[in-house]
């Protein structure tokens, strides 16, 4: 199997997120080709059993730039993928010192709703979807990090 892994890392969480990705897959001989959207056309990503896009959130959207390569993919319908985002880590309210409900985080935080909405409507099909917290701005990544990336890579259906 070889999966294409896509990522927009700008503070390097996301790389490290990838990497990780690449060498729990590795574990089962599955083949991880990992790629910063800024070295890739959009148009013509090379063949792959599986797509992984990541994206920092920002302002609880994916970065431009992650949005408008997603927007310009060109690949068949049915074709399978998978999101693993890194995002903020939910902090309590300054106030009231409360921490968000799943409800109020899912409202601010559209990271995977939004992508998956640019992916589903070119047809292609997700298998699985996941994120990593990140602690601060630019990191560092929430504490037991590898075992969420460990769990995630579980999850993605291997056919040999």
């Amino acid at each position: 199997m070889k999966i294409e892994y896509f990522h927009a890392s700008k503070y390097g969480n996301g790389a490290k997120v990838a990497d990780e990705f690449k060498k729990q897959m590795a574990d089962n001989a599955v083949q991880v080709a990992v790629h910063h959207i800024r070295d890739m056309r959009p148009k013509e990503l090379p063949p792959a059993d599986l797509y992984l896009f990541s994206s920092p959130g920002r302002i609880g959207k994916p970065i431009g730039g992650m949005r408008r390569f997603l927007k310009k993919v060109e690949l068949p319908a049915g074709t399978r993928y998978a999101i693993l985002t890194t995002e903020a880590a939910p902090r309590p309210d300054e106030k009231t010192g409360r921490m968000p409900t799943e409800e109020e985080r899912a409202r601010r935080q559209r990271v995977i709703p939004i992508m998956n909405e640019i992916l589903q409507g070119k047809g292609l099909v997700e298998v699985a979807e996941d994120k990593v917290f990140v602690t601060g701005l630019k990191g560092p990544l929430e504490s037991g990090w590898q075992d969420k990336v460990h769990a995630f890579a579980g999850r993605i259906p291997i056919e040999t």
